[in-house]
């Protein structure tokens, strides 16, 4: 895909938009009081899983009230069938000792639940003084393990979404919406 890609192609590939930019800024700075109001001044650790997340982080960093510094990880789990392994991967881990901080994990999309509920248990045990999850998406459908999201920002059937931070291929990271990936060639 990618480079050789034609701008033709690119915008057949957007389906429909689910979720506007109007909607997604809406949203967020709800989220942003809701986190502010929780931590009610308190200084957190705002953590991205990247790559997805990125977008969503940048936008909800700046609706939150409270003192916040960010952190970043990149994790990749590896699983047999429907059962986790247990193994996690950290491709790029947290630079601070969570030991002293709240930290509210940022995600773009929840869908089986596996990788986040094994980066939560990782970081669990590294006694954070609290631990939430703050997801743009919840895609309970395709939920495969008891995970709940402490804030979701928006619930959505069981489809391919691209936008905002979420990609096919690496492209459409970039739309300022959500939109359904068209997978009709």
């Amino acid at each position: 895909m990618g480079a050789s890609m034609s701008f033709e192609e690119y915008k057949n590939k957007i389906k429909r938009v689910i979720i506007t930019e109007e909607e997604i800024s809406k949203a967020i700075k709800l989220a942003g009081k809701q986190i502010s109001d929780i931590y009610d001044g308190n200084p957190i650790l705002l953590v991205s899983i990247l790559k997805g997340a990125f977008v969503f982080m940048a936008d909800l960093c700046r609706a939150i009230d409270v003192p916040c510094e960010i952190g970043f990880m990149c994790a990749k789990s590896y699983y047999s069938g429907t059962v986790s392994t247990g193994k996690v991967n950290i491709t790029m881990d947290l630079e601070q000792d969570i030991s002293k901080y709240h930290v509210v994990i940022v995600e773009d999309i929840i869908d089986t639940g596996r990788t986040l509920n094994d980066i939560v248990k990782l970081l669990k045990q590294r006694e954070p003084l609290s631990i939430r999850v703050v997801t743009l998406l919840d895609k309970p459908d395709r939920r495969l393990v008891d995970f709940k999201a402490d804030i979701s920002l928006f619930t959505i059937p069981d489809l391919f979404v691209i936008g905002y931070g979420l990609d096919c291929g690496e492209i459409f990271r970039n739309l300022p919406y959500i939109a359904e990936y068209n997978t009709e060639e």
